[in-house]
This record gives structure tokens, C-alpha cells and sequence, in this order.
């Protein structure tokens, strides 16, 4: 029998924690009694160096339930990413497959038993992919789809509507434990290991409590984290970019060359200024893209090590 762990990162969850655990818990009781994973599967929250009381509320659920409740906590808030791989790694060697889904319970957790039924047909990864987004505001549902067909034209293999929502058989986390980059995009590394995969669809649900840890600005962050780690394509646009303006600026001096000797050329410091103006900009956004990949360089030769486990329980 598989023994299966739920993985989930958890940051100033406290409002969510013991209702998230409640709902996993009788996932995995409804999945004991079925046959379909071992009695001795479990949940493992990973506290992402939360400020509340996430760690206690931990603790707690563990005593209460020594055999279903896990956890790691992190000595510093590190960010989603980086808690939810460390969560993955840390389960590895202690089960067959993982579950990773986040605390406050907007992925629909009855869709776990189809993931473990995939899993059971042979299948390594199995994406939970949302059908749709009526839930969403207008401005967050256009933005959404949009990064998903910017991430398709910059070449970055992606699933569409997916999260971080997902089975992975231990062999496929194993993989997964070679990537030791330190700008982590999961929704774009997962992809790469390659093994069979399959999906999953379910309803997105309202958040149970609690607020969202992915406002605007970390969710640009995480989208530009997305594209310049799988794709050069920014870079060469702006090549391609600054040629088609080298070739501007050739029929612009011959067009002045003729109307010089034509006769009908008026000095005027508005085009002067705004050509300086567009062609400083382009430099400066070349420049600027360029400093964004070399500072991830910069980042990955430092070897430093992406989160640090303070205490395992």
C-alpha cells in the first residue's frame, strides 16, 4: 500500500490551520478505509517563518493527532516557492507519493482521491487544473490568462490554469530534488522531469478564512520570476527591438538628407529632444533586462543554501 503525504506550506495561516487540517485529515481517513494508501499516510504543514501563532496551531494538531499531523518549520520566511519544495524534499524518503495544496482550502480536496486513482493507473504527476475563473475579479481573471499566453509565447512549458495543486509520485520528487536553482517557478520546473502525467479538474472555491499571501505585487514578481528563468526571448526582442530602430533611424537621416536639399528642412528641437528621449529609454530597458539576467546569475554561483529547517516534528 502507497503511503501518501499531504504537503502543505503555510504562512500566518492561524485562521485557516486546524480548519485545513480537519479537512485533510478526513481525506485521509476516507482514503485509509477505501484501501487506496497506507494508515500510516500524514499531513506535513511547513511553516514558512510565519508571525502568528501558525507554528503553536502546528504543534498542537501534532499532539493531537501524532500519526496524521507532521511538520517542518523554517527559520526564516523564505517565500511559497521555497517552502513548498522544501516540504516536497523533506517528504520524499518518508513516502510513495505527495500531495502539495495550499492551507486555505480554495483547491476542492475531494479531487485528491482521483489524483491517488491516476497515480494508481501509473501516473507520476497529475496536475489539478481549474476549470474555470468566474470566481475571480475581471482585472485578476484578464491577468491570469494573460501570463499564461505571455509564458506559452516566451517558449515556457506550462499548464494551463494550474498552481502549485499537484500529485508527484517520490520518484518524480527525486527528480525534481536534482533542479538546485535558486529561482524557483514550480509551475515551469515540474513540466521539465518529463514522466507520464495526467489532470485533474475541479471547481476553485472561496478562501475559508484568513487573506491572501499573493497580492499584485508578489504575483508580477512571481510572473517575471517565470519568464526570465525559462526564457532568453525578453532579451532577444530587445535586439530585435533596437534593429528595427537602427532602421528607423536610416530612413529618418535619408528623409532629412532630402529635405535638406530640397530646400524644406525646418530646424525644430521637438524632434531632436524626443529622439534622444525614446532612444536613452530603449537603452536603459535594454540595459535594465540584461542586469535582471545577470543578477540571477549572480544569484545561482553563490551556492547558497534556499531555506534552512529549524525543527522537524
Amino acid at each position: 500500500m502507497d503511503k501518501l503525504a499531504i504537503v502543505v506550506p503555510c504562512y500566518n495561516e492561524e485562521p485557516v490551520l486546524k480548519i485545513a487540517s480537519e479537512a485533510l485529515r478526513k481525506v485521509l481517513d476516507d482514503l485509509i478505509s477505501k484501501g487506496k494508501i497506507d494508515k500510516d499516510s500524514f499531513i506535513l504543514f511547513v511553516n514558512d517563518g510565519s508571525k502568528d501563532r501558525t507554528w503553536a496551531l502546528i504543534e498542537e494538531e501534532h499532539q493531537l493527532y501524532p500519526n496524521q499531523v507532521r511538520g517542518v518549520k523554517l527559520a526564516g520566511n523564505v517565500g511559497h516557492q521555497f517552502a513548498l519544495t522544501a516540504g516536497l524534499i523533506t517528504a520524499k524518503d518518508m513516502c510513495d507519493v505527495t500531495v502539495s495544496i495550499d492551507a486555505d482550502l480554495q483547491d476542492d480536496v475531494n479531487v485528491i482521491e482521483e489524483m491517488i486513482d491516476k497515480f494508481h493507473e501509473g501516473k507520476d504527476i497529475v496536475y489539478g487544473v481549474r476549470k474555470e475563473r468566474k470566481t475571480d475579479t475581471f482585472f485578476k481573471r484578464t491577468t491570469a490568462q494573460g501570463f499564461y499566453k505571455v509564458m506559452k509565447m516566451m517558449g515556457v512549458k506550462t499548464v494551463y490554469n494550474h498552481a502549485d495543486f499537484r500529485l508527484m509520485s517520490r520518484r518524480a520528487v527525486e527528480q525534481f530534488s536534482k533542479y538546485e536553482e535558486s529561482n524557483l517557478f514550480l509551475r515551469g520546473m515540474i513540466p521539465l522531469i518529463g514522466y507520464e502525467t495526467d489532470v485533474v479538474y475541479y471547481d476553485r472555491l472561496e478562501r475559508v478564512a484568513g487573506e491572501s499571501k499573493y497580492p499584485l505585487k508578489k504575483m508580477l514578481a512571481l510572473a517575471f520570476n517565470g519568464i526570465s528563468s525559462f526564457s532568453i526571448k525578453p532579451i532577444s526582442m530587445v535586439m530585435g527591438l533596437g534593429i528595427f530602430i537602427i532602421i528607423c533611424s536610416i530612413l529618418a537621416a535619408i528623409y532629412a538628407l532630402i529635405s535638406y536639399f530640397f530646400g524644406s528642412v525646418a530646424p525644430g528641437w521637438t524632434s531632436l529632444i524626443l529622439s534622444i528621449w525614446f532612444l536613452g529609454g530603449l537603452q536603459l530597458l535594454a540595459i535594465g533586462l540584461v542586469g535582471q539576467y545577470i543578477g540571477k546569475i549572480y544569484m545561482e554561483v553563490k551556492h547558497r543554501p534556499r531555506y534552512n529547517i529549524e525543527k522537524i516534528i
